[in-house]
């Protein structure tokens, strides 16, 4: 079993030292808790100050890999680092890092799927590379946000294995709905777990709705928060996934060479 703290956070606008002071509390009290692993949401570092990138983001990533690595190590907690902004030879990202129990590096993920309407496109490259990593002995797969409105993405990584799909957003309450709807059609689509986090809070812009979950392979939310700021706890069995692909073969049964 997994016990996985979904840390819901309310993100400071453009002032990284709070939110990694913010983060540093919600992983500390995941790991008191017992969690074994731990979930952040999308750009928690500096929210979305698109314009004021070149003096907030993170040089090669480094600060965020440094501590993330230090707090998985101290607190035998595997995160899934949510992602920030960083720059990275010259260009700002949208990156999230992974590090297993022991502060080991897992994966780093720069999000495929920009988001126009909240204008990462004019600012931020986007990545081109899977997120495939393992923890324990199970495949699992991180995603950012708009990575959820693309059904092909989700399907690429659970053909190759992924029982465990893990979502970092921000994602605006307008648009709470669709956040749950489309977490519910990947878990079923893929028969795999959907563990998504959102934050919660606003910026100047918009209004974020919270609302993290979790779902089973058959589609059945095993959990959902409300839209306050915290960290919330839910035990999972991947092991459930096997059982549930052998029931019904979908990914065995797909016909790629038509689509």
């Amino acid at each position: 079993m997994w016990k996985i703290a979904l840390c819901q956070l309310d993100i400071t606008f453009g002032d990284p030292d709070a939110n990694f002071k913010r983060v540093r509390q919600a992983l500390s009290e995941a790991a008191e808790k017992g969690a074994s692993v731990a979930v952040l949401p999308e750009m928690w570092n500096t929210g979305y100050a698109l314009s004021e990138l070149e003096s907030l983001a993170d040089k090669h990533g480094e600060r965020t890999k440094k501590f993330l690595s230090e707090m998985a190590a101290e607190h035998k907690l595997t995160i899934i680092g949510g992602s920030v902004s960083a720059k990275i030879d010259g260009k700002f990202s949208n990156i999230m890092y992974a590090f297993d129990e022991h502060g080991d590096f897992l994966s780093s993920y720069k999000k495929v799927h920009l988001f126009k309407l909240m204008e990462e496109h004019l600012f931020l490259e986007a990545g081109n590379d899977t997120n495939l990593f393992i923890l324990g002995e199970r495949k699992a797969a991180g995603f950012i946000c708009y990575d959820l409105r693309f059904p092909e993405w989700f399907r690429h990584h659970a053909a190759r294995g992924a029982e465990v799909l893990f979502v970092a957003a921000e994602w605006p309450a307008v648009r709470i709905d669709a956040w749950k709807k489309l977490a519910v059609a990947r878990a079923i689509e893929n028969q795999a777990f959907i563990v998504a986090v959102n934050r919660v809070g606003k910026d100047p812009k918009n209004v974020f709705g919270g609302h993290s979950l979790v779902v089973n392979p058959h589609g059945e939310i095993l959990f959902e928060a409300d839209d306050t700021e915290g960290n919330f706890y839910v035990s999972i069995d991947p092991s459930e996934v096997k059982q549930v692909r052998s029931e019904i073969p979908v990914l065995d049964d797909r016909r790629p060479e038509l689509y």
